[in-house]
């Protein structure tokens, strides 16, 4: 299964999910940011490679209907709601992504 995490600029959010999903070996994932200024932009090539797309808030699942719209036809867009306010790497981050996203698929304890 392939993941996409999409937040703002791919640089605390998104890319602190890419490396903690990659690191159980379960899935293939990769992260990007919806910005000018992304660390990663996001591109038709990541959502026509992605099973699922989590975006971490409203804004982010918003721009990608607006850039994309027909590549998103039979996507699945998962939104996290997880606000701008933490660090890379952030303990909070980790295990709110962790908990929001074992709703969707399987997360290893």
């Amino acid at each position: 299964m392939k993941l996409l995490f999409i937040c703002s600029r791919n640089q605390w959010r998104s890319l602190t999910a890419e490396k903690i999903f990659e690191a159980y070996g379960l899935y293939d994932v990769k992260s990007a940011g919806t910005a000018e200024n992304a660390r990663i932009k996001v591109n038709a090539g990541h959502i026509g490679w992605a099973d699922l797309i989590f975006v971490m808030e409203k804004k982010h699942e918003r721009r990608l209907k607006a850039k994309f719209g027909q590549d998103l036809d039979g996507k699945r867009i998962l939104r996290l709601d997880i606000e701008d306010e933490y660090g890379y790497m952030d303990e909070e981050l980790i295990e709110l992504l962790k908990s929001r996203v074992s709703e969707h698929i399987e997360v290893p304890e």
